[in-house]
């Protein structure tokens, strides 16, 4: 089993819920739980950070609970990039949620098959949790389908693909000035080159970015179920990472929860849901999101 890893800041009800969602897993009990609780930003944080720490104290139904609390705000690129880095010294994989995931009871049994399906396959760079509704092709024998770009929503990898990333993304220089590249980049989402783009000039502090970005220079995939094993539960007031309206991103949950999920033979881009994939991403999405958002449409 591979270890799971959850880092949490200050919303002590979604991380309660997020726990009780993973203890009902399959595997739980079988699975290390590291839990990175990252420090206060600001001296009014520091009462729901001690909350948060007294609760991460009775956690049980893991094989075993390995709690690191940070002295002072590391912010959340910074606490992923280090935690994930260090259990990676002594495992060959993770798992990886935040404290605002609901995960389906099969999601670690999904998560550990596919971690041991596609182990040798170096092309596949990670596992995604979450899924986007794309509705099943017809007569599609797959429960899961290979895109060209990573999601943050509950994820895993394993230890050689996350020691070959670039942090510091040093050919930026070169690609920021590459039509060509950009062009290329964007088909994971019209999102993407804004975001390296604030990455690199210090307006955005984001892990996330950079591993996608590390994936298309490597023409790495990730794997993604049809029916969803996570539903982000963050879109509210007190999220710090996920604002703004949610509905494009209300998935279909996988609702059978089995054990056996048909992965893909060949590791290849699945075209038609690559498309819908693009659909969802893309400037006509974005701007019905912000016109959701200001809505109130959540």
């Amino acid at each position: 089993m591979a270890p799971i890893l959850l880092f949490t800041y200050k919303r002590l009800e979604a991380l309660q819920a997020t726990v009780k969602a993973l203890q009902q897993n399959t595997g739980a009990s079988e699975s290390e739980l590291y839990i990175f609780s990252d420090g206060p930003k600001k001296e009014k944080d520091q009462q729901q950070i001690a909350a948060i720490r007294a609760y991460l104290q009775t956690i049980t139904g893991f094989k075993t609970v390995i709690i690191t609390e940070a002295p002072s705000n590391k912010g959340l690129a910074s606490s992923i990039i280090d935690g994930v880095s260090h259990v990676l010294k002594e495992h060959e994989t993770v798992i990886v949620l935040e404290d605002d995931l609901l995960t389906t009871p099969n999601f670690l049994d999904y998560m550990n098959q596919a971690l041991v399906r596609y182990k040798e396959a170096a092309e596949v760079f990670s596992i995604s949790g979450y899924s986007f509704n794309l509705k099943k092709e017809v007569n599609d024998p797959n429960l899961c389908y290979f895109l060209n770009r990573g999601w943050s929503w509950g994820w895993a990898t394993w230890k050689d693909r996350w020691q070959a990333v670039d942090w510091e993304v040093q050919d930026y220089e070169t690609f920021k000035k590459d039509k060509k590249a950009r062009k290329a980049f964007a088909k994971g989402g019209s999102d993407l080159n804004a975001m390296l783009d604030k990455q690199m000039t210090g307006q955005l502090d984001s892990w996330a970015i950079r591993w996608f970005y590390h994936q298309f220079k490597h023409q790495g995939l990730t794997l993604y179920p049809l029916g969803s094993k996570i539903y982000n539960d963050g879109f509210d007031a007190d999220a710090t990472h996920t604002t703004g309206s949610g509905k494009r991103y209300l998935p279909f949950l996988d609702q059978e929860h089995g054990s056996t999920f048909n992965f893909p033979k060949e590791i290849s881009i699945t075209a038609p849901y690559q498309q819908r994939f693009q659909d969802k991403m893309g400037i006509k999405a974005r701007i019905k999101s912000k016109i959701e958002t200001l809505l109130g449409i959540r």
